[in-house]
């Protein structure tokens, strides 16, 4: 997912605007929930001409996917994430407290947004996504829904005590 930023050249204060559909990288989720691949993400971004390189600000939308992670029903709905990331221009050195590994370049006048959404969008979805806060999930004996059936349990005794209460039942002879 890579744009072009030589219009903008190496002119501090030259600025763009990019409204775009793009279609969705894989692999841009979590377990449970996440965007589906090819699906669109509209980015509406400015991108600014800094003295270090180019700024890209702006934010990003795309409709999540997933599952309840207490009853497994399906979710859905759309997830804006703020974006800021400061592409580095080639050539430009980092001083000692920048790590060379975690900072962005501009490459061929090109800036990879990728790294960014993906960064953007996996930290914004939930660990355990839920249909609602209050979802009882399911019985964790039978797999029933205890939406559908309040009250639902079982009784479960422990085994290391199922000797004793075979001597509690009355029709039990000596």
């Amino acid at each position: 997912m890579a744009f072009d930023v030589k219009d903008l050249g190496r002119s501090p204060g030259s600025m763009r605007t990019l409204k775009e559909h793009v279609p969705a990288p894989g692999d841009l989720g979590v377990a449970l929930i996440g965007v589906q691949e090819g699906s669109d993400i509209e980015l509406d971004l400015r991108l600014e001409a800094v003295h270090e390189g180019i700024l890209v600000s702006g934010t990003a939308v795309a409709e999540v996917t997933g599952e309840c992670g207490r009853c497994l029903d399906p979710l859905a709905y759309d997830l804006e994430v703020n974006v800021q990331e400061l592409f580095f221009y080639e050539g430009v050195v980092l001083s000692d407290e920048e790590d060379e590994e975690e900072q962005r370049r501009v490459e061929h006048d090109l800036i990879d947004l990728e790294p960014v959404l993906r960064d953007a969008v996996i930290t914004m979805l939930p660990f355990q996504p839920v249909c609602r806060e209050d979802c009882q999930g399911l019985c964790s004996e039978c797999g029933v829904r205890l939406e559908d059936e309040p009250g639902h349990h079982h009784e479960v005794v422990d085994p290391r005590w199922a000797a004793l209460a075979d001597l509690a039942k009355p029709d039990r002879q000596n």
